[in-house]
């Protein structure tokens, strides 16, 4: 026997690292989901598009601010009545004598087009941005799952629906307190209220309107499962915005009305009655819930069998 066999068979044989299976419970650890929740709020607020749409939202009530403050050359008196035409609380014609009502003012102002906008655009990129940049398969290896993926993903929308609601209420009350007086508040049902009764009416209308926003929100992550492509999801997703509300705003239409996402969005102005009036607010909740269900249900039917390649 040659010198070379002998080592062979005294060298001992390495031996392969077993694969570890991957621990079930990890997925299931609801610390592991917040981890990744919170991971991906920050990735959203990191980014420069985020930024970029913050931005707009907020310049919205200072440029109405100025407006009317340039308009009325200050003074009280509710020179900027009628702004509206009729078709709404008149908000702008009570900010030259409170300033609070210019949170009011640019809720509706961007509520229409400006905030769901900005949501489309959250929305839509959800998935497909991730499916377009590659790294979708890699969300997927971790132990999540699809499911857990995809709401962990609704949620961060969500979130963005409220910080960008409040970023709109931060940057008109602080604007409505340096250009205009503030103090009292006198409602649209004519009653008075305190100033500090004003701010959490406020507060609430704030949250109203992120809360109409969330069936939107449904919507798009639907459609963000329905594509590969970033930009053409968010492009269907505000296609779709748009649709509706030129739909909403055709009279021989009136039958289909109360099933539109974005019909019962302005009754946010209920939150100022006194008392409050629920009845439009309620329908409004109850119609964002049925969204978020049908199409928060079709986005996980469709992501959870979708074949990911890339």
């Amino acid at each position: 026997m040659s010198r070379a066999e002998k080592a062979s068979r005294t060298m001992p044989v390495a031996q392969a690292e077993p694969v570890r299976p991957r621990d079930p419970r990890r997925s299931r650890n609801p610390l592991w989901t917040l981890g990744l929740l919170r991971s991906e709020i920050s990735t959203l607020l990191r980014r420069h598009r985020t930024y970029a749409l913050l931005a707009v939202l907020a310049a919205v009530p200072v440029l109405i601010g100025i407006a009317v403050r340039i308009e009325t050359g200050g003074g009280g008196g509710g020179g900027a009545g009628g702004p509206d035409g009729g078709a709404g609380p008149a908000f702008l014609a009570q900010v030259t004598n409170n300033g609070l009502f210019l949170v009011f003012a640019a809720l509706a102002a961007t509520l229409p087009v400006f905030l769901p906008m900005a949501v489309g655009v959250v929305a839509g990129d959800a998935i497909a941005g991730e499916a377009s940049s590659g790294t979708l398969r890699y969300l997927l290896v971790a132990p999540a799952g699809r499911t857990r993926l995809l709401l962990v993903k609704y949620a961060s929308v969500l979130a963005f629906c409220l910080i960008a609601t409040l970023v709109v209420a931060a940057s008109a009350l602080a604007v409505g307190a340096l250009l205009f007086p503030v103090g009292e508040v006198t409602t649209i049902s004519g009653t008075r209220i305190g100033f500090g009764e004003g701010l959490v009416r406020a507060a609430l209308t704030a949250l109203v309107v992120a809360v109409s926003l969330t069936g939107f929100a449904a919507l798009g992550l639907f459609v963000s499962t329905l594509t590969g492509s970033g930009i053409g999801a968010m492009a269907a997703t505000v296609g779709l915005l748009i649709t509706v509300q030129i739909l909403d705003s055709i009279p021989q239409l009136s039958g289909v009305h109360p099933y539109l996402f974005a019909h019962y969005w302005m009754s946010f102005a209920d939150v100022l009655r006194e008392p409050v009036h629920w009845d439009d607010l309620i329908k409004n909740f109850q119609l964002q819930g049925l969204y978020v269900a049908v199409f928060g249900s079709a986005a996980w039917a469709r992501f959870t069998a979708k074949d990911i390649t890339a």
